[in-house]
């Protein structure tokens, strides 16, 4: 099965591009929404952050006051870090549980939606990255009009964000989202194309012969590691 990374900045349509890979009969793993499964009460993660932050960052049913928690967070690194540091493994090992689900049914593409897959150092155990993409300036102008903000506040949004000129350099393939929907469809297309050729034949292997996955992951994160070494300007785009 190929495990696929989809990212993109915000207001580029990442999301957009999901939803249309679900539609699409693919399985989709949404990193945002196990975000939410893994702190739930009774999970082990809010009990974490509930250690670690107090009991103020709940609300009176006893669920995450993510509002508050964010105001703690924003404007302080080291608690950031550690609800960081309490979220990430949560959430990493449900993606992992879900992979291995999407690849015991027999998907031969998985498309695993993380906005954070470059930054959180995911994308190196991805089979390939697919960016969603669109021009800064555009990004800005949808940014602005979706949450209704200031240029003044939207800018300052998009700079807390690495720059998606950079998240490009580690992608396998760019989606451009700047024009209009039929244009996203027909640059959707050609990526199934892509990535369905580059499933290929391994999934059938991969799917009789369990151990072949394993080893097949390993020469992904091999690889990674190797073109991680490269300039940006030198990394494959296509």
């Amino acid at each position: 099965m190929l495990v696929v990374g989809l990212t993109g900045g915000i207001a580029t349509g990442k999301s957009t591009v999901s939803n249309l890979f679900k539609e699409r009969g693919l399985s989709v793993i949404d990193a945002d929404i196990i975000a939410r499964e893994v702190v739930q009460p009774g999970t082990r993660g809010l009990s974490q952050i509930v250690s670690t932050f107090g009991r103020d960052i709940l609300l009176p049913d006893g669920s995450l006051d993510r509002k508050k928690l964010g105001a703690i967070i924003f404007n302080d690194p080291f608690k950031r870090k550690q609800l960081n540091a309490i979220v990430h493994p949560a959430v990493s090992r449900a993606i992992l549980w879900s992979v291995l689900k999407s690849w015991i049914r027999g998907n031969r593409i998985c498309i695993v939606d993380v906005p954070l897959l470059i930054e959180g150092g995911m994308y190196k155990w991805m089979g390939r990255v697919v960016v969603v993409y669109c021009s800064a300036e555009l990004q800005l102008q949808r940014l602005m009009k979706r949450d209704r903000s200031s240029r003044e506040d939207a800018s300052s949004r998009l700079h807390s964000q690495l720059p998606i000129s950079d998240k490009v350099a580690y992608a396998d393939i760019v989606i451009d989202n700047s024009g209009s929907l039929a244009d996203l469809n027909t640059q959707l297309s050609s990526c199934l194309t892509k990535l369905e050729r580059a499933a290929g034949w391994s999934w059938y292997i991969s799917w009789l012969f369990p151990p072949y996955t394993f080893f097949s992951a390993l020469s992904v994160v091999a690889w990674r590691a190797m073109w991680r070494s490269k300039r940006p300007s030198m990394r494959r785009r296509n």
